[in-house]
């Protein structure tokens, strides 16, 4: 029997792209499952991005619904709501800015094995400026190093994970820090990570919300504390997959 999906994709001011991607996925998902949802996660955004799913949402009655912030929460707190949202066995997120196909969702799927609780996709060739992509692979790096992770591309969201281990992972980042969070706590779990490459895609509108000022400072700040909950005064200890 196939395995239930819930889909969500965290939003901040993505009225260009949002409609196109929850419309794409509502389309694939039959063919991955019987039992799926869509939920969007509208975190403050300013633009028209609230209107269109509540539009989406009386569209597709019983198949997507909202999570709306009223305010701003962070890249954190929409993942947060997301992932607390989702009723089903596995749960993909991906952005709501339209830089990944949804529908690699598949390949993911495929690697979603008894003893796999994470399915981590990483960027086969990132689509951004230079600098983007200087600073996106030193914070990669960095962030490997000093929290001994394995995964090869922790900044890639895309993800689909078993909902019983996020019922066990407390998330308590709310900037981008929350990927390092996420991805160091799901390799802490009794399951095995596995990883697939996946297209990355130029950003049409916008911009990223974690390259700003502010939002690098609240990302240091939350780094470090981070790293003392986790590597200076660990609490959760992890056993490797194949002893379960």
């Amino acid at each position: 029997m196939r395995e239930s999906i819930s889909v969500f994709f965290p939003a901040y001011n993505d009225e260009h792209t949002i409609g196109g991607l929850v419309r794409e996925t509502l389309a694939f998902l039959p063919e991955l499952t019987d039992d799926y949802e869509v939920i969007g996660v509208n975190d403050g955004s300013r633009d028209g991005t609230g209107a269109i799913l509540e539009q989406l949402r009386s569209e597709f009655p019983g198949r997507f619904r909202v999570v709306t912030h009223q305010t701003n929460r962070g890249y954190g707190g929409a993942l947060q709501s997301g992932f607390a949202a989702a009723r089903k066995d596995l749960v993909f997120y991906t952005d709501g800015d339209g830089q990944y196909d949804p529908s690699e969702l598949r390949s993911l799927l495929q690697l979603m094995g008894p003893l796999v609780g994470c399915v981590n996709g990483f960027k086969l060739d990132r689509s951004d400026p230079w600098h983007r992509i200087a600073i996106g692979f030193l914070y990669n790096k960095f962030a490997r190093f000093i929290f001994a992770i394995q995964l090869r591309d922790i900044d890639c969201d895309f993800r689909l994970i078993r909902r019983s281990l996020l019922e066990d992972v407390a998330l308590n980042c709310t900037s981008g820090t929350v990927c390092v969070e996420l991805v160091k706590k799901l390799e802490l779990c009794p399951y095995l990570v596995e990883e697939v490459g996946v297209h990355h895609y130029p950003r049409r509108y916008g911009r990223s919300q974690f390259f700003r000022l502010r939002s690098l400072v609240t990302t240091l700040f939350q780094l470090l504390s981070l790293y003392t909950s986790l590597v200076l005064l660990p609490q959760v200890t992890g056993r490797d997959a194949r002893s379960v």
